[in-house]
């Protein structure tokens, strides 16, 4: 099942707040119900905002009333806007937009109606080209995987992150599906709990054997020898390598690190963001203080406790052993060879 799809001009996302309780289906008819689906993790994953905003602008396109190319541009100008500031972190947001955008661009000459179906049609390839090349992720890295092995996985990173197979977790269910014996470790993954919420319900369809911990048991597991090497996933990898994904990422890497447990990044080349040289100029989304201060509905810490809550930090790129994507796998030194497997 797709995380995401076009009905007949209508965008049909899973809403995955609800997951594990309950799996519902939900339909959007404009691109700012996109737009607030994106912000509200209706849907979330970088492949799969990125075709969440090619669907978004396909919707833009489809319900404009433009009688010329030129007022067709404007309507797309002003979704895109609107697109691209659900979230700040993720590049393959403005990547999918940037790319129905040239294709517009592309087909405007030959008339609104043309560029309208042109749009849905650009869409739907991007979504199709995410789960061919998540296939293609999830073969190369299942190659760093030996039977036997145990992965601790931050996050999630399947198919609910993707429109459909994974990056990170793409790479464990092939594994999986190679018969490899695998084990992994779920971290819960505060404050939204997307490991505990999400990745086991995943592994679950999938038969993959695994164990929920807390998010502060992982230094214990690998200090005690019991983790063969960790795969995260990324919402933008910059130009010299250094990873922001998920907050957390950077403490897993640290502590990998200092136990010579191996750390690799899955990502796509379309979440490979060339044009910013590090980390550093990456903006990090801060999310609403009530995801850290609710748990569930919960309220945890006593009325007027403040909260912070950044959604992402920046692993540098000297704590990444190797990058999978789907061009193969990336090693240091990253300058180099992020720009090579990007531009082949």
């Amino acid at each position: 099942m797709r995380t995401i799809s076009w009905d007949h001009g209508v965008v049909r996302m899973i809403d995955q707040r609800l997951l594990p309780h309950k799996l519902e289906v939900v339909g959007f008819t404009d691109y700012r119900e996109v737009a607030r689906a994106i912000t509200e993790m209706y849907i979330r994953g970088a492949p799969a905002i990125g075709a969440a905003a090619g669907f978004g602008m396909a919707l833009a396109a489809q319900n404009s009333r433009a009688t010329t190319p030129a007022q067709l541009r404007a309507d797309l100008t002003e979704a895109a806007g609107t697109l691209l500031a659900a979230r700040p972190t993720a590049v393959n947001l403005r990547w999918g937009i940037e790319r129905m955008l040239a294709t517009a661009d592309r087909l405007l000459p030959q008339g609104v109606q043309t560029a309208q179906a042109g749009l849905i049609d650009e869409a739907q390839q991007i979504a199709d080209e995410d789960v061919a090349i998540n296939q293609r992720m999830g073969a190369h890295g299942a190659t760093l995987i030996a039977d036997g092995d145990t992965i601790l996985h931050h996050c999630n990173t399947g198919g609910l992150a993707t429109v459909d197979w994974g990056t990170a977790l793409g790479v464990i269910r092939s594994a999986h599906e190679q018969g490899k014996k695998i084990h992994v470790l779920v971290d819960e993954t505060r404050p939204r709990l997307q490991g505990a919420h999400l990745t086991t319900w995943e592994l679950q369809q999938w038969g993959v054997p695994h164990t929920l911990i807390a998010d502060n048991a992982a230094g214990y597991f690998m200090a005690a020898g019991k983790v063969n090497l960790v795969t995260v996933g990324a919402d933008r990898v910059a130009a010299n390598g250094d990873v922001v994904n998920k907050i957390g990422t950077y403490k897993l890497a640290c502590v990998a690190r200092d136990n010579d447990v191996p750390f690799y990044c899955v990502a796509p080349t379309s979440t490979v963001d060339l044009r910013t040289p590090s980390g550093n100029q990456i903006p990090i989304e801060e999310r609403d203080p009530d995801e850290v201060l609710y748990v569930d509905g919960v309220r945890i810490a006593p009325e007027g406790v403040r909260a912070a809550n950044p959604a992402f930090d920046v692993t540098p790129n000297r704590l990444v052993t190797a990058i999978v994507t789907e061009k193969g796998i990336v090693y240091p030194p990253f300058v180099e060879n992020l720009a090579k497997v990007v531009n082949t």
